[in-house]
């Protein structure tokens, strides 16, 4: 995992920019997290799901069990729903991230629209835009170094797209608290980040965001865990505010 620093960063996009949802942009504080480096893989997620018989996800590239899908194990999972993403985490003593921590993770503090920086994508940095075929659609778990973000942690454009924990509200940026904010209270869908190997550019900006129901299922989507970071001694350091 990747330690991301407690502190500021800039979230969402400017006015006229990017879409009505991810505006007003603004500066939000965050504690300091871990976060995984990689997307969780086949390898890891099929740990899992021998480990405690949780459900298998649906094999993309064929017939039969994913378990038999040789050259697989370092692609990201994918076919995975919000409620197995929240299990996996849980079964390794993580979490899902919220949509603030993610997105501090992915584009530092200086509000840029990708990991890497403002230039536009290219296939050395992120895989996006691209047709399905099969098990050359994926690209292996960090593969990728020069799309990571300014902390290191890769592939948070392209390859899979992440669900996170908070649920999904058009306008919660309008309302939402900027001191370690976790999404709405409820709602009827969960965010989504990052984009996928199908996405278009807009798609894969750090201020995109997704959504989508518990039960959606793609071959574009899986996830990565977070974890909190232990509460230092009292009279340490913390937020200034």
């Amino acid at each position: 995992m990747v330690m991301i620093p407690q502190g500021d960063f800039m979230r969402g996009s400017p006015a006229n920019t990017g879409r009505a949802d991810e505006r007003p942009s603004q500066r939000i504080y965050l504690d300091a997290f871990l976060i995984d480096k990689h997307e969780v893989t086949n390898q890891q997620y099929l740990a899992f799901v021998t480990a405690t018989g949780h459900k298998e996800p649906f094999n993309v590239y064929g017939d039969g069990s994913l378990f038999n899908v040789p050259g697989i194990d370092t692609l990201p999972v994918v076919q995975i729903t919000w409620h197995d993403a929240a299990d996996y985490c849980q079964w390794v003593g993580k979490r899902l991230p919220t949509e603030a921590e993610w997105e501090k993770a992915a584009r530092g503090t200086d509000g840029r629209n990708y990991p890497w920086g403002d230039s536009q994508p290219s296939p050395g940095s992120v895989n996006f835009k691209r047709d399905w075929t099969d098990t050359r659609t994926l690209l292996p778990a960090g593969s990728l170094p020069d799309g990571a973000s300014p902390y290191g942690v890769q592939d948070m454009s392209g390859n899979a797209r992440e669900w996170v924990q908070d649920w999904y509200a058009k306008d919660y940026y309008q309302t939402a608290s900027t001191h370690n904010p976790k999404g709405p209270e409820t709602g009827l869908l969960k965010v989504i980040r990052g984009g996928s190997w199908h996405s278009s550019a807009s798609d894969i900006r750090t201020g995109a965001r997704g959504k989508g129901g518990f039960a959606l299922k793609t071959h574009g989507t899986g996830f990565r865990c977070a974890k909190d970071v232990p509460v230092p001694p009292q009279g340490s350091a913390r937020d200034p505010r």
